[in-house]
């Protein structure tokens, strides 16, 4: 399994066959290069979204077109999206699984909000949500942009993730502290992968807290477009 960081809450996860684009963003993300765009997206045979705001988004539709590819998501964005943009779409829901070539995705509960703008005005995309991704005897838990919520005791219990990808910035989501806290409470990880964090100066800008926090596991402070082969 290799885990590519495409910059703040993007990644690239290579597994079983299958190449899943999660919320990839490349248009006007400051730490991925264009010159690096193309090696970020080649290949893909998913693209996963757990929500709407722009730097999660922007680049989903086209993307979609482009590499001809479904969308897996949120069920009410994903019909929306089937009728009105004509791209392939897995819609699904908080407590379902879909399998794509082998590689299980179960849809678990975030706590955060899901918005784009349009010329109309704001308006809802679904609800934001996390995954938890299980390949290779191996389960990822993508938390997608979250607070510490109380559903990840059972999450934790359920699904016994080993590998955390975990949103960690501060203002939007939990910081370093509240991720430490979290994974300490609520999980038993083998590895945690900070994100959404170094992307803006508003964001926390080191995981040095989360290490401190979280002795015996192994956090990886990812670098963009650098593989983390686990």
């Amino acid at each position: 399994m290799k885990i590519i960081w495409l910059g703040h809450g993007s990644f690239r996860l290579e597994t079983e066959g299958q190449v899943l684009l999660i919320d990839p963003w490349l248009t006007g993300n400051p730490v991925l290069g264009e010159d690096q765009h193309e090696a970020a997206v080649s290949g893909a045979t998913h693209i996963l979204l757990t929500h709407t705001h722009f730097d999660h988004v922007v680049d989903v539709l086209d993307l979609a077109r482009t590499l001809a590819v479904p969308v897996v998501g949120q069920y009410d964005l994903m019909g929306h999206w089937s009728e009105s943009e004509g791209i392939d779409t897995i819609g699904f829901n908080k407590g379902g699984t879909v399998d794509l070539n082998g590689v299980k995705v179960s849809m678990v509960p975030a706590s955060h909000s899901s918005t784009f703008n349009t010329p109309e005005g704001l308006r809802t995309g679904g609800t934001e949500v996390g995954f938890m991704i299980r390949a290779e005897g191996k389960t990822v838990y993508v938390s997608g942009d979250t607070d510490i919520m109380a559903d990840m005791e059972w999450m934790g219990d359920y699904y016994k993730p080993d590998i955390g990808i975990l949103s960690a910035g501060g203002h939007f989501t939990m910081d370093m502290a509240g991720t430490a806290y979290a994974a300490r409470r609520y999980f038993d990880f083998k590895t945690v992968i900070p994100c959404h964090y170094k992307t803006f100066p508003i964001l926390e800008q080191s995981a040095d807290v989360l290490k401190q926090g979280l002795p015996g596991v192994d956090v990886i402070e990812p670098d963009v477009m650098t593989a983390i082969e686990l």
